[in-house]
């Protein structure tokens, strides 16, 4: 746990610096074009790549040292960061240049998820993995929190260049913890040597060992429906504050501190307490609990202190949904073979929600916004992605298969 706490703690801070510059390049981005659909899009370009190559990085990861592998995903991350600092010194960025660089940073990125969550599996015995998924919930929660603070601050003192070098000095400090632990290899398994062979044998691997298992296939089922609705929500939340609040920094980076803050107390309750014993009911009731008080209130809400609201109980069961989701499939899936599987997964439920993130802004500025007008059409937009949700993730509650996701394979 020590090692883990170490690799952990270099994550938040390097968090911390990207989402520092997430939030600049959002407000930059916004500044230049005022289009719901130029966000959307640029969400779409980042997050393309890490979900189409998931599923080559999860054979590689499962072929790989597994710490070397954390190591260039990280990387990547800043290489891309760096890439958009000279153009930006050079006075010369333009959206496009975001796209482009998204997508070749992506590719790197797509090693990440596998790396990082099989790591958890070698490093840790299963009591401590529903702590350790809280733990990551709390990272990322921990980042939402300080980075708009920050990123509105510092940004009132420098220019964006400044905002991007100290993003480059954070991953640092996240790659001196990872060459400063020792992280298991796997040991193989019977899954393991029936899974292998030629690579694209592997690659396809995860997804026969998903269809074979009825529990892990409705899991599947439940969040590709889920996600599609839930990236909708999450892309056209900043249009949706800035929209209504007049375009203010402030305004936006209150609401994303307080939905971070969320995040921080659920990740922390998750990390203390590990859940429910059947962690299932996690997801189900983490997945209503965030349609119903978060996403909803947010579409409802015409005030900073009602989205603030929303967005902090949207954060708040973010970590029980997918602490509880990984920790199942992490206590379910032979550690050998997660590198393949987790990816084969996360390809099959990141597809609906690059789906989501691609439609939110059209959806938002040409469908509904036309029907009902700009504002309200954002507002329309997020009040029927909650609803959505909610359909999903109720329909998982009454599914025999997802209640059965904690029966041993």
């Amino acid at each position: 746990m020590r090692a883990f706490t170490l690799v952990w703690f270099g994550q938040v801070v390097s968090l911390v610096g990207s989402a520092m510059t997430w939030f600049a390049l959002t407000l930059w981005a916004w500044q230049k074009t005022g289009q719901p659909t130029a966000l959307s899009t640029l969400s779409f370009f980042t997050f393309l790549p890490t979900v189409l190559f998931t599923p080559l990085a999860g054979a590689l990861v499962d072929r790989w040292n597994r710490k070397r592998v954390m190591i260039l995903s990280d990387s990547a991350a800043a290489l891309g960061t760096l890439a958009v600092l000279l153009l930006y010194l050079r006075g010369g960025l333009q959206i496009w240049h975001l796209y482009l660089i998204g997508v070749l940073a992506g590719f790197f990125t797509a090693f990440q998820y596998p790396a990082y969550q099989a790591a958890v599996t070698t490093m840790l015995p299963e009591r401590d993995y529903g702590r350790a998924q809280g733990m990551l919930g709390l990272a990322a929660a921990l980042s939402g929190i300080l980075a708009p603070v920050l990123a509105a601050t510092l940004l009132g003192r420098m220019d964006m260049a400044g905002i991007m070098l100290i993003d480059l000095a954070t991953f640092g400090v996240a790659l001196a913890t990872l060459l400063a632990v020792f992280i298991p290899q796997p040991a193989v398994s019977a899954a393991g040597r029936e899974g292998r062979g030629s690579l694209v044998g592997e690659i396809l691997f995860g997804f026969r060992y998903i269809r074979r298992h009825s529990p892990l296939r409705a899991l599947t089922l439940l969040f590709i429906f889920a996600n599609f609705f839930l990236a909708i929500a999450a892309t056209l939340m900043a249009p949706l504050v800035l929209s209504g609040s007049g375009q203010s920094r402030a305004a936006l980076a209150a609401v994303q501190s307080v939905g971070a803050a969320g995040g921080l107390t659920g990740g922390a309750l998750l990390s203390l307490w590990g859940g429910f014993r059947r962690r299932v009911r996690n997801v189900l009731w983490g997945g209503i609990g965030a349609c119903l008080l978060g996403v909803l209130t947010l579409g409802l809400g015409r005030s900073v202190p009602v989205w603030a609201f929303g967005s902090f109980f949207f954060s708040f069961f973010e970590p029980f949904v997918e602490g509880g989701n990984m920790a199942l499939w992490q206590a379910r899936v032979e550690a050998d073979v997660q590198g393949r599987v987790f990816s084969a997964r996360h390809l099959l439920v990141q597809i609906p929600y690059l789906l989501g993130v691609l439609t939110s802004g059209p959806l938002a500025e040409y469908g509904l916004g036309t029907f009902a007008g700009g504002m309200a059409g954002l507002r329309l937009a997020v009040i029927l992605a909650a609803v959505g949700g909610l359909v999903a993730f109720g329909g998982g509650a009454a599914s025999s298969a997802v209640r059965r996701a904690e029966e041993k394979i």
